[in-house]
């Protein structure tokens, strides 16, 4: 499975505002509902909470959704 890189321009990301930038929600309210009905994980460990920071480098994959990774937008 291909990585699809996500470019941010902030130091961080949410991991809800990281799900709608991704096209994996199509709005926020939906990222709670996201995440209870499918696991994610970050950097190889299982974290559902949806304020949890995201940074450059960081992996999330999420079964039957993809596998993306968070990078600096100047890196891109």
């Amino acid at each position: 499975m291909d990585t699809e890189k996500i470019g941010i321009t902030t130091n961080y990301i949410t991991l809800g505002q990281f799900l709608k930038l991704a096209n994996v929600v199509e709005s926020g309210g939906m990222v709670k509902l996201f995440l209870a009905d499918y696991e994610v994980f970050i950097n190889d460990e299982q974290d559902q909470r949806r304020g949890r920071k995201l940074y450059p480098g960081d992996q999330i994959n999420i079964p039957d959704v993809g596998l993306f990774e968070v990078c600096a937008e100047e890196a891109m």
